[in-house]
């Protein structure tokens, strides 16, 4: 019934935005695929219903995949040891309305005419449905419903630009088939792609969606975000840039540039929920970004309280950063239990009803007779908030006040991240009064889209040219939703074509 979504597939579905893939690859390593199994372990917070990892040894390819987190499956010694070869690419993925199958479950792997290749996606092609339509077309056979597939059946068919100079790199006849294929995706990816020749990364034109370059004895490493090179004790090289495919073979690295340039518009959202804390994401720390947000919040909508506490664990680094603002004590009003995870998959009705319960708990002794201040990462439906709520007012709460380290959700995402449709979105048919009663908060207020851009360093945001791609709260799309204008539905999409 509630298949792999856990408790939060009864308390409170989708009321978090989830990034819905983590991608790794390392080349040159003898413990490839150990190094692999540990990366996406720090990467298991952008994906928790699969994880695969496929790896070469110089003769073939070795593929292990499943359904899970990480540690379900991938903590075996014996599986790690099958997985031979000196590079590796892994996934880690959170599924879509179209469900968890382990068909679906990345990397990809096919043989082509020039040898075999896996693909690993982190992102969302808007042109998605368009594309599977045209290749089904022309004959192509899909095995799994997510977007990545497309790019597989595209680079099958690709031919080298005649236009492009062939890259001095190991096979640089299928590094120009895969530009040719990418250029033909609308989008957002940042991809690992594995042959028998090199280890390839790329990231989209706009950079919406992150990819670092790490290094560990020799090895080179690319992964989502640098909290995946240090649980390896690896050093963090740079950020991938948009538009930048890197290729890393036994000659070391060459980069490329084969995509018109366009304005940067890396994911606003990264640095608010999505991305670790302790990850470096652009060449800014999250914990320290996040704790800026809480402070520009304080100065932009203070309150009269007496103590802040977060909503565990997003909101913590926001709520340290507005109390230190503020001048209130910060204290933990709220205890988190961190081992419900998947204990009840398909739970009685008694324990469905206990709803948040089974993953917070209110602190009495730090709420009773207060003026309380919760602080949130974001409000997307609202149903956690008004449980969360109540359960502050009934530890004797003399006043709760919320606070949002994020400007209203008012829009869906299309380019990678799993959002419910506009219509169930809080924000988007109530006003901030409105959001207010039914939450059941005595005041609510959330930081503006300019302090918002001000908390990660810039002035403020440029109208005519955003910095970011915040779509979700402006309503402003930078790259074409192919799909979507053409009349399908958020919810349709996500079942034709899984986002990866």
């Amino acid at each position: 019934m509630f298949g792999w979504l856990g408790w939060q597939g009864f308390m409170a579905p989708f009321d978090k935005f989830h990034d819905e893939c983590g991608v790794f690859g390392i080349y040159g390593h003898d413990s490839a695929s150990a190094h692999a199994a540990l990366g996406l372990h720090a990467l298991q917070h952008r994906g928790q219903e699969g994880a695969g990892i496929v790896s070469y040894d110089g003769k073939q390819f070795y593929n292990e995949r499943s359904l899970g987190l990480v540690g379900d499956h991938f903590n075996d010694e014996k599986i790690i040891a099958q997985l031979k070869g000196r590079s590796a690419i892994g996934h880690v993925r959170y599924a879509t309305t179209g469900g968890t199958t382990l068909r679906n479950v990345q990397p990809l792997f096919a043989e082509f005419d020039f040898g075999g290749l896996a693909i690993a996606h982190n992102g969302n092609l808007t042109n998605a449905t368009a594309l599977k339509r045209e290749l089904v077309g022309r004959g192509a056979i899909f095995q799994s419903t997510t977007d990545t597939e497309s790019i597989i059946h595209l680079i099958a068919t690709a031919r080298e630009p005649r236009s492009m100079v062939p890259p001095a790199t190991a096979d640089p006849s299928t590094v120009l088939r895969i530009i040719e294929a990418l250029k033909q995706v609308i989008g957002t990816y940042s991809l690992v792609a594995l042959t028998q020749h090199f280890l390839l990364g790329a990231r989209d034109p706009y950079g919406v969606r992150p990819l670092v370059l790490g290094k560990l004895d020799g090895a080179l490493i690319l992964a989502s975000e640098t909290c995946a090179l240090d649980i390896l004790g690896a050093t963090f090289v740079r950020d991938i840039e948009p538009g930048e495919i890197v290729i890393i073979d036994q000659n070391g690295l060459k980069s490329l540039k084969p995509f018109l340039a366009v304005p940067s518009k890396f994911c606003v959202f990264e640095y608010v929920y999505f991305a670790r804390p302790d990850s470096q994401v652009e060449g800014t720390n999250v914990y320290h970004t996040r704790q800026r947000i809480g402070a520009e919040l304080a100065r932009e909508q203070p309150a009269d309280a007496d103590v802040i506490v977060p909503v565990p664990d997003s909101g913590t680094p926001a709520a340290i950063g507005f109390a230190q603002a503020a001048g209130i004590p910060f204290e933990l009003g709220i205890i988190r239990n961190h081992y419900v995870g998947r204990t009840f998959i398909e739970p009685a009705a008694q324990i469905r009803h206990l709803g948040v319960k089974l993953k917070h708990n209110a602190n009495r002794a730090t709420l009773e007779g207060k003026r309380v201040v919760l602080v949130d990462d974001s409000i997307v439906r609202g149903t956690t908030s008004i449980k969360i709520v109540d359960m502050v007012r009934n530890a004797g709460a003399k006043e709760v006040h919320m606070r949002v380290a994020s400007p209203p959700t008012t829009n869906s995402c299309f380019y990678g991240v799993d959002t419910p449709k506009r219509s169930d979105l809080l924000a988007s048919s109530r006003s901030i009064e409105q959001m207010r009663q039914h939450i059941g908060v005595d005041s609510l207020a959330f930081i503006s889209l300019d302090g918002l851009y001000r908390a990660t360093g810039l002035p403020g945001r440029d109208a005519k040219q955003p910095q970011f791609c915040d779509a979700c709260f402006s309503s402003e799309y930078p790259i074409q939703l192919t799909d979507f204008n053409s009349g399908t539905e958020p919810s349709q999409l996500s079942l034709l074509a899984e986002r990866g």
